[in-house]
């Protein structure tokens, strides 16, 4: 519908959406802060006056609906709302962020600053804008974590006003919503918005399918409607009687949650049967919330039978949203299966404003948990910007979604973890350093690997080692943003280690083979072995996967070339392409199957199309060998459900960081120490792991087998010849097996 107004009329209108924004804040707001928000208002009038939106509409009716967002249903104050009014002011107007800070004070200014988004990016940085975008955004929660309050509201408002964007627009906005904003609303405990934005989602991402739902619910909702009456009058009379202050609330899935549903178990909208929850909000009849709350959970199951397996106690331990609540399944009337959620109104005002709720309520003597200990983790996390954009957004939104499990420490202390985190993630949730040194996990007294799945109640003791390091077998199995994010943080700098090692040898020999060694001739080397940077070349003379033989080649080819004075010498446009990052770039050009990542054959699957470097899978056809699958592949879920037993890992890998077993068969005079002094060699060596080692002892000599995992050659021969030198050792071999 074409849009059509006065000035007259727009300015009326302008006027009353300002006085609707000041009407029902959340916090009650004295008359500075009224001053502040009116001037704020004032300045943002005058800085859109200009602009108009895409509907045709004044632009100022989007930074007032924003601050209403922001004021109304997440429940922020006077601060906050003066910076939704100011938010598009710097990025798209002649005022900058000193102006800010001349006019509003320091906070104002930082705030909008954090909602400015980049315009601009160098053209050589090879990572999207958004994900710059994001990560500049999700820097700022270091800072100040209103920035993301409000540009979840922002978020919010664009996404209820993108009806007159292109399509292609909408997919876009809609796509980045769905991938790092609903993730974050519910991160920070806004259950409503976060709802709101994953149905706006799903209608520009899939509107047949969003149309389809929504259809079928309008139909189903009379009918729901009566079921949800008589499930309540039983409850009502019983709360009746006990004296309780209380209202029920029928809530309806949301679109976007009944069609993951509906993806997640393969069924049809009619097959998805729990559809609708019921909420019982009460006015605590005592200081004892926990007791009142129990208390209507019997009522509730003297009536209903529940389902053991479906009760969640989140008053007795919040999750790190701060969101608390105790969630029953039932069975209804029909044998139809209904979700009790139990909150008092505290618990509800946390559940739907979250952030501003969660503070407003804490109390000084309060543990740090929930929301605030959530965010001190994430601080830590974000000081580690080594990344690129793209991975460290992926880093980042690793914990948004996940669901919890509660593990002890061996002191009793409560920990919440991501469900499926590793004995390694909760090793990293203690502390960064016993992460970094965890050899071991000792999970309710029994020792178990690092890959171990937590579940709830679970007590875990690390065990560790001040010799140990990270290995990248490590990121296979971490779960936490925190733990990854330390673990390649470490890693950077052991390439750094063998990188500069080398940068030596392979200076060592050119010298040798009498050629000066300038940043020319590195990339040309670099460019003959296909690598991207210098970095990368010298890491892989480092770890061995370009050896002696190899260069002598390229200086064999160099040489012919130069004699042969050919017109197109080899590699030289590519050689321009080398850069000095450092940063070991991946080839992704092998495919690795089951958990010993052996090489099998395979061919791609021509419904998804899979390249290097997507995240796959491995299904065994009954004809057609191994066919690979990308996980996000259309028939993914089909295969996963129907066919488990014949799915295998799978992932792509650059070979020239893959590690390989080999057996090393060792015999000589049994010493004092000698099996010490072996294992302390082995362990020195940068890169290389004992898998086992079996060494026995008899009349004075000694013979045995150790399972090692190496690079590769070259790094084993080394190691061979550093292990024959042992005082004592007399023959070291390579077998086959143990």
């Amino acid at each position: 519908m074409e849009y059509t107004a006065t000035v007259e009329e727009e300015n009326k209108e302008i006027a009353n959406r300002y006085k609707d924004l000041l009407k029902g804040t959340y916090q009650t707001l004295s008359e500075d802060d009224k001053k502040l928000i009116r001037k704020a208002f004032e300045v943002s009038v005058e800085a859109h006056s200009q602009q108009r939106r895409k509907s045709g509409e004044p632009y100022i009716f989007h930074p007032i609906a924003v601050a209403k967002i922001v004021a109304y249903e997440i429940g922020l104050g006077a601060t906050s709302i003066a910076a939704a009014l100011l938010h598009d002011v710097v990025e798209d107007t002649h005022y900058t962020v000193e102006d800010m800070q001349q006019l509003f004070g320091e906070t104002v200014a930082r705030i909008v600053s954090g909602l400015t988004k980049i315009s601009r990016l160098k053209q050589d940085q090879d990572y999207s804008i958004q994900a710059e975008n994001f990560r500049k955004m999700l820097l700022t929660l270091h800072d100040d974590v209103r920035v993301i309050l409000i540009k979840i509201a922002d978020r919010l408002h664009n996404m209820q006003t993108m009806d007159a964007m292109p399509p292609h627009k909408q997919v876009k906005i809609a796509s980045e919503t769905l991938y790092i904003y609903a993730p974050l609303a519910h991160r920070l405990g806004l259950y409503n918005i976060k709802t709101e934005l994953e149905d706006l989602g799903l209608k520009y991402t899939e509107p047949d399918v969003y149309n389809d739902i929504l259809l079928k619910t309008k139909e189903n909702k009379e009918e729901q409607q009566k079921y949800i009456d008589t499930f309540n009058s039983r409850i009502r009379e019983a709360l009746d009687k006990e004296g309780f202050s209380y209202q029920i609330k029928g809530r309806f899935k949301s679109i976007y949650s009944i069609r993951r549903k509906m993806r997640k178990q393969n069924v049809s909208f009619d097959e998805v049967y729990d559809k609708f929850a019921i909420r019982i909000i009460y006015k605590p009849t005592s200081d004892d919330e926990k007791f009142d709350a129990w208390k209507i959970y019997s009522i509730v199951t003297d009536f209903y039978k529940p389902n053991p397996s479906r009760l969640r106690d989140w008053i007795s331990q919040p999750k790190s949203t701060g969101y608390e609540a105790l969630h029953i399944t039932v069975v209804g009337p029909d044998s139809k299966w209904v979700e009790v959620q139990i909150r008092s109104e505290r618990m509800d005002e946390i559940a739907e404003k979250g952030y501003a709720a969660h503070f407003k309520y804490k109390q000084g003597n309060q543990n740090e948990n929930g929301l605030d200990g959530w965010l001190n983790k994430l601080k830590e996390t974000l000081e580690n910007n080594t990344l690129n954009a793209v991975d460290f957004v992926e880093d980042f939104k690793l914990n948004l979604y996940a669901k919890e499990i509660y593990v002890f420490t061996p002191k009793g202390d409560l920990k919440s973890l991501p469900k499926g985190a590793s004995a390694l993630d909760f090793a990293f949730a203690i502390h960064t350093d016993v992460g970094l040194k965890c050899r071991g996990a000792k999970v309710n007294g029994k020792l178990v690997p690092l890959s171990y799945e937590l579940k709830s109640g679970d007590q875990v003791d690390i065990l560790t080692s001040p010799t140990n390091k990270p290995n990248s077998r490590w990121l296979d199995f971490v779960l936490t943003a925190r733990a990854r994010t330390k673990i390649k943080s470490a890693l950077k700098a052991d390439e750094k280690k063998i990188a500069e090692e080398g940068k030596a040898i392979l200076m060592r020999k050119l010298r040798h083979l009498k050629i000066n060694y300038d940043e020319k001739l590195v990339h040309e080397i670099a460019s003959f072995f296909n690598l991207q940077t210098s970095f990368d070349l010298f890491y892989r003379i480092g770890n061995g996967a370009i050896d002696n033989s190899q260069l002598k080649e390229f200086v064999s080819q160099r040489s012919n070339r130069i004699m042969s004075f050919l017109k197109n010498p080899f590699k030289r446009n590519g050689a321009k392409h080398i850069t000095d990052s450092e940063e070991v770039t991946n080839k992704f050009d092998a495919l690795v199957f089951g958990q010993e990542e052996e090489k099998l054959e395979y061919s791609l699957s021509v419904c998804c199309k899979p390249i290097p470097g997507d995240d796959v899978f491995g299904f065994v056809t009954i004809n057609d060998g191994i066919k690979v699958h990308k996980n996000n592949c259309p028939n993914a879920i089909s295969l996963q459900s129907n066919f488990a037993y014949r799915i295998i890992k799978a992932k792509w890998i650059d070979s020239t960081k893959q590690e390989f077993s080999a057996i090393l068969e060792v015999s000589g005079v049994d010493n004092k120490g000698i099996v010490n002094n072996i294992t302390r060699i082995i362990s020195s060596n940068m890169d290389v792991f004992i898998n086992s080692i079996n060494i026995s002892g008899n009349a004075g000599i000694f013979e045995g087998k150790i399972s090692l995992t190496v690079k590769n050659r070259t790094q084993l021969t080394k190691l061979i010849n550093r292990i024959r030198k042992v005082d004592g050792v007399q023959k070291v071999t390579r077998v086959n097996t143990l």
